[in-house]
This record gives C-alpha cells, sequence and structure tokens, in this order.
C-alpha cells in the first residue's frame, strides 16, 4: 500500500488492543487457579458441565463468528447489495431443529464427543473417519482466520503481519490451555461484548460522518444496494432466497447441530434444559450480529458511493477495503480504531480458542483413550493441555499462508530487480517493493516451543503448589515419597509427551 494513504495507531489505540489480550490471558489464568484448578478431564474439557446458559449462548456465538465475518460481511454488502442479510431467515430452523433433535439425544448419552454418536450409530471406522475430517477441517480454518485479520491490519495500517499472528496465537494458546473449556467459554463472553461494542462504534461515527440516517438511506437506495427478495431457482445466481434460506439452514444445522465445538457447549450445561435453552438466546444475537455487519456495509457504501480503492490500497482485497474505511472515519478519534481492531481480533481469539480446546477433546476421547483405556487422570489431564497447547498447528496454517506472502512479496521483488537494467522505467517499480522486501526479511521465526511450554510449566507449578497448601500432609516433609506417590504429576517432565504413556 501507498505509505501516503497508511493509517496509523495512536498509542490509545495500542494500549485498547493490549487490554483486550490482557483481559482474555487474565480470565484464563483466574480460571486455572480457581474452583477445581482444572485437575480433570471433565472440568479442562466438559467445564463439570456446570455451565449457565447465558454465557453458553454467548459462547455459541463467538465461536463461529469469526473475523472473516465481521470484515467480510460488510464488503458483500458494499458490493452486491442486501440480498445476503436474508441468510438469516435459516436462524430459524437452523436453531430450531438442533435444540430439539440434536441437543436432547446427545445430553442424554453423557457424550463428550460428538463423534461417539457415530460409533454408536454406525463404527468405530465411521466414527475415526468423522473426527479425522473435522480436525482437518478446523486447522484450515483456524489458519484462515487467524491470517485474514492480520492481513487486512498490514495493508491498511503497515502492522507487522507477524505480530499480529503471533499474538492470536500465543495469547490465544496460554488461554486455552491454562483455564480449560470454562476460560474459553468466558472469555468468549468478553470477546462477544468487544465484537458488538466495536462494530456499534464504527456505524455510529459512519452514520454521523455522512450526514445522518436520512442521507445513507438516500445514498444506498440511489446505489442499487437495497435487494428485494429473490424468488429465481437458478443456482448458479449469486445469492437467491433457496440458496439463503434453505440452503442456510443447512449450514447452520452443520455448525449449530453436530460440530464438536458448539456441542462441547450443549454439553457443558447444567442440564438439558438449560443446553436448549441457551441454543434459543443465541437466536436473537445472530440476528444482531448479521445486522450490525450488513449496517455497516450500507454506511461504507454510502460513505464511498461504491468507489475503487485498490489503487490506494495496492490490492483488490475487499478485507482490506473495509478496514481501509474505518480507519478513515475513524482516525481523528484515539482509540475508535484500536476498539475496531480489538473487535476484529476478539472474533479471532474466539474462534480458534473454541477449535484448540475441541480439537483436543476429540482427539482425546476418539483417538487416545481408546486405545490407553488404564491411562491415570492425572496423566489424561496433562495430556489434554498438552493437546490444548498444540493445537497451535492451526496458528502454523496461518504461518503457512504468511509464508506465501512472503514468497509472492519476494518473487514480485525479483522480478522488478530484473527489469531494472533493461527498463530505466521499472525502477519507480522496484521502489513500490521495497517496504514488502523489508517485511519479507525481517520476519522472526514464529511459534517457538520453548516460550509456550516456560509458559505452561511456570502455571502447573502454581497450580500445584496450591493444590499442596490445602493437604494435610503438606508439613511431613520427612514422608516426600508418599506425596510423590498421591500426586502423580510430580512423575511427569517440563516435555510431556515424552512420558505420557510411560506407565
Amino acid at each position: 500500500m501507498d505509505p501516503s494513504h497508511q493509517k496509523h495507531f495512536t498509542v490509545v489505540d495500542y494500549v485498547i488492543f493490549g487490554v483486550l489480550l490482557a483481559v482474555s490471558v487474565g480470565i484464563g489464568l483466574y480460571h486455572a487457579l480457581s474452583g477445581g484448578r482444572q485437575r480433570t478431564t471433565q472440568e479442562f474439557l466438559m467445564a463439570d458441565r456446570s455451565m449457565s446458559c447465558l454465557p453458553v449462548s454467548l459462547s455459541l456465538i463467538a465461536s463461529f463468528q469469526s473475523a472473516v465475518a465481521i470484515i467480510g460481511v460488510p464488503a458483500e454488502i458494499y458490493t452486491h447489495g442486501t440480498q445476503y442479510w436474508f441468510i438469516g431467515c435459516a436462524y430459524i430452523l437452523g436453531l430450531l431443529i438442533p435444540a430439539h433433535v440434536f441437543i436432547p439425544v446427545l445430553y442424554r448419552l453423557r457424550l463428550s464427543s460428538a463423534y461417539q454418536y457415530l460409533e454408536l450409530r454406525f463404527s468405530k471406522a465411521v466414527r475415526i473417519c468423522g473426527t479425522l475430517a473435522f480436525i482437518f477441517q478446523m486447522v484450515v480454518y483456524m489458519g484462515v482466520c487467524v491470517y485474514t485479520p492480520a492481513f487486512a491490519l498490514n495493508t491498511v495500517t503497515g502492522f507487522e503481519l507477524w505480530g499480529a499472528v503471533l499474538a492470536t496465537g500465543l495469547v490465544c494458546t496460554l488461554y486455552t490451555t491454562v483455564g480449560g473449556l470454562k476460560a474459553v467459554i468466558w472469555t468468549d463472553v468478553f470477546q462477544t461484548l468487544v465484537m458488538f461494542a466495536g462494530q456499534l462504534a464504527v456505524i455510529v461515527v459512519g452514520v454521523q460522518q455522512t450526514g445522518g440516517v436520512s442521507e445513507v438511506w438516500r445514498k444506498v437506495w440511489e446505489g442499487n444496494r437495497i435487494s428485494a427478495l429473490d424468488l429465481n431457482p437458478d443456482p448458479t445466481e449469486r445469492h437467491t432466497f433457496w440458496t439463503l434460506g434453505v440452503g442456510g439452514v443447512f449450514l447452520m444445522l452443520s455448525l449449530y447441530g453436530v460440530n464438536q465445538a458448539q456441542v462441547q457447549r450443549y454439553l457443558s450445561s447444567r442440564t438439558e434444559k438449560e443446553a436448549v435453552r441457551s441454543c434459543y438466546m443465541v437466536f436473537p444475537s445472530l440476528q444482531l450480529a448479521l445486522a450490525l455487519s450488513c449496517v455497516m456495509g450500507l454506511v461504507m457504501f454510502a460513505r464511498y458511493c461504491g468507489e475503487d480503492h485498490s489503487d490506494k490500497l495496492g490490492t483488490s482485497s475487499r478485507d482490506a477495503i473495509v478496514l481501509y474505511f474505518v480507519m478513515d472515519m475513524l482516525q481523528g478519534l484515539p482509540g475508535l480504531p484500536g476498539l475496531f481492531i480489538a473487535c476484529l481480533f476478539s472474533a479471532a481469539l474466539s474462534t480458534i480458542s473454541s477449535a484448540f480446546n475441541s480439537l483436543a477433546t476429540v482427539t482425546m476421547e476418539d483417538l487416545i483413550k481408546p486405545h490407553f483405556p488404564a491411562m491415570t487422570e492425572a496423566r489424561a489431564i496433562l495430556l489434554s493441555k498438552a493437546l490444548g497447547s498444540t493445537g497451535r498447528s492451526g496458528g502454523g496454517s496461518g504461518c503457512c499462508f504468511l509464508g506465501q506472502h512472503r514468497e509472492h512479496c519476494h518473487s514480485e521483488l525479483q522480478h522488478a530487480a530484473g527489469g531494472l537494467q533493461s527498463h530505466p522505467a521499472a525502477r519507480q517499480h522496484h521502489c513500490r517493493h521495497s517496504d514488502c522486501a523489508q517485511q519479507c526479511h525481517h520476519e522472526p521465526t514464529l511459534w517457538t516451543e520453548e516460550i509456550l511450554f516456560l509458559v505452561l510449566h511456570v502455571v502447573h507449578r502454581v497450580q500445584l503448589l496450591h493444590s499442596h497448601s490445602n493437604r494435610p500432609d503438606y508439613q511431613l516433609s520427612h514422608r516426600p515419597y508418599e506425596r510423590r506417590r498421591c500426586d502423580p504429576r510430580h512423575n511427569v517432565p517440563l516435555i510431556w509427551e515424552s512420558a505420557l504413556f510411560s506407565t
């Protein structure tokens, strides 16, 4: 992007973004050191089946209200109009069916993994196939969710790609691993509120700067961005009632009916009624999230009247255009750009943390426990935490996108440099890529396991200290062998994987 068109964060913006990350980590540490201190797989993976409907419902929204949706839906409305808004019709059946068909069956079976049902209904081979398909799909999806906001932020503000990916991955891995599902659900609650606040701030300021609600409506109406219900049965049409209202039902069933991340939240509820109630409470919140995204797209159109800003951005990415609009409109209001970026990364964190926890659950319940039925609870919880931390492979997928971006920059730079001798005018083209080259050659190695394991080890030792301080034999220093025998976690070294199955 041309540096003259780049927008920049103020100190207040960075502080707001930092507060988001700090609060998320704080919630994880709180649940790591309070209550049952995540000592059992039941607590770590299923939140002790003790959650009420309100936090569960907000967590259900946050799990798939990703950053891709927050910047993708406004871009869709800006480009093609409000036809996409009709997908809200699919939310009715898409939530009623899970509430009255899927939840009662899965909850009464007391399952931990949705794919356990496949073995009960069909065979173990079907269960394994379903588990592997889910793992593959979530790892790829996590990579997209991490990379999309990082790339858009880098394009518009110059914020380093590696910094955004690293911050998202490390923070998410930390609070997910030490705090378990309770931490994931409560951080989802906080992050959902941040998402709504960020979008609402953009809409309010955008309407005010565009001239008011009537002016926004006039411009979007004259720009043909208000779409009527399209009943065209042609399946090649971009969006119609049939593809959105009917096809959307199947999309909702795949997300809110059988997806492990959502099923796990239903099963963490205190009772079946609470689980069903949480599914009902998702409906108005989803409609609100959809409305905010669509209205934001309309305000963006009213602001720019469909202008093409790809020359300013140096890319035709619609995601970058949305973020450029936000930064352009909020630039003179310190704190608000940071609030929207916090909104964007809240969506990314909530999606990634849900994926981490669900991947740890299906790997443990479907792939490991059936082969090691005699595994002790202490080793099972330690392995679950290790699986939660290794869920950063999704961040690795984001790094793959980052690597492709770097290769693209490098190839463009070589092409530009090769033409300097034969084409003097190419010198100016070469200069345009200098910023890209500098970025590509100064990105450090990501996802260092040493840092992650060190942090987890410290938290684990603090947990042990808290648990020992409440034990009656804590002062019996002349009988250390009994304490070691009573607490098998002392036998597990820092590199957990080497001793997990050594019994």
